[in-house]
């Protein structure tokens, strides 16, 4: 019988696992992982091989869990802080932008701590499905993570546990169970690396995380209509893979960027005037952008189905793309 690959959430947990058993400084703070490994599973198996004194549950208070993040890591510890939510940020923001974000700056000391939270619209409504990516690439000193794929799930966490720098690790909630092979001890994932999950020549889709996947799809829709779609995965957003990029845009000469936020101060607008601004003489066309409405997140189903981007918006709005004309 074969085993199935990992899960998105095993992928971390042993990125994670095999970090711990390298680096004794190496500790997590959060609230239902000792036992239960955390409400999406992303830690499981962790709290039973370290124990209480490498895996706490806190009290739960998101300033109090960041603060004391903060605090080991800039007195000799690598600390993950698990949010579960990344919702839950908005009660500890002055402890993640004043102070993990610039510590360094003010007082030239690493703070090696790793902020985790699961993000993404899944369900669950305005308070549970807030879209933040860019509140944190937008912060100079924090780096950023946006894993789409269990092998980097794994092999960017084990990069953030060997940095010097505060990294926001955010998981999508629709992620989590997806399985796929994931590497061994020594396969980091480099920040900064974006990858191409698709090869193509008509045009280019860049997106991150959960987006990765749906326009994966509606490349294979376009496919068979004749629209070869590059599809690019960024992986993190801070640092920013525009190279890559560019490179792919220079030679279709198309692109359009595509995220689970409002578009308005998105992502996807600041990757759009990156291709703008520096590969402007290679486009045939404007560079689009897809993401959600500037609206909260509805409770109601139907209406949830209308807000995050899906195969059908991402086909139809590459169509537009591969079809304008100056003319």
């Amino acid at each position: 019988m074969t085993t199935p690959s990992p899960t998105y959430s095993q992928g971390f947990a042993e990125g994670v696992s095999e970090e711990m058993r390298r680096d004794p400084t190496i500790v997590v703070l959060g609230t239902d992982l000792l036992v239960r490994g955390g409400h999406w599973a992303q830690l499981k198996g962790v709290g039973q091989e370290f124990g209480p004194t490498r895996v706490f549950d806190t009290p739960i208070s998101e300033a109090a869990m960041v603060a004391a993040g903060v605090g080991a890591a800039v007195t000799g510890l690598r600390p993950i802080v698990d949010l579960n939510f990344v919702d839950f940020v908005f009660g500890a923001m002055d402890e993640v932008i004043n102070q993990a974000a610039k510590l360094r700056y003010m007082m030239g000391v690493d703070v090696p701590v790793v902020i985790r939270a699961t993000a993404g619209i899944a369900g669950g409504a305005e308070q549970h499905n807030n879209s933040l990516d860019m509140w944190f690439a937008g912060t100079p000193g924090l780096l950023v993570a946006v894993p789409a794929f269990p092998a980097d799930n794994k092999g960017l966490i084990k990069t953030a546990l060997r940095g010097r720098d505060p990294v926001v690790f955010l998981m999508h909630k629709k992620l989590t169970g997806f399985r796929g092979p994931v590497g061994g001890e020594d396969d980091l994932v480099p920040f900064g690396r974006a990858v191409v999950r698709r090869p193509g020549s008509g045009l280019t889709i860049v997106a991150y995380g959960y987006m990765v996947h749906v326009a994966l799809r509606a490349a294979e829709t376009l496919a068979a209509e004749g629209i070869d779609a590059e599809v690019i995965d960024l992986r993190t957003l801070m640092p920013l893979d525009m190279a890559t990029v560019e490179t792919s845009v220079r030679r279709t000469g198309r692109a359009m960027v595509v995220t689970e936020s409002p578009v308005f101060g998105s992502a996807a607008s600041e990757v759009a005037a990156e291709i703008e601004e520096h590969a402007f003489a290679w486009l045939d066309a404007p560079v689009l952008r897809v993401g959600a409405p500037y609206a909260p997140v509805p409770h109601s189903q139907p209406m949830l189905d209308t807000i995050a981007p899906d195969e059908r918006r991402v086909a139809e709005a590459a169509r537009r793309l591969a079809g304008w004309s100056i003319s």
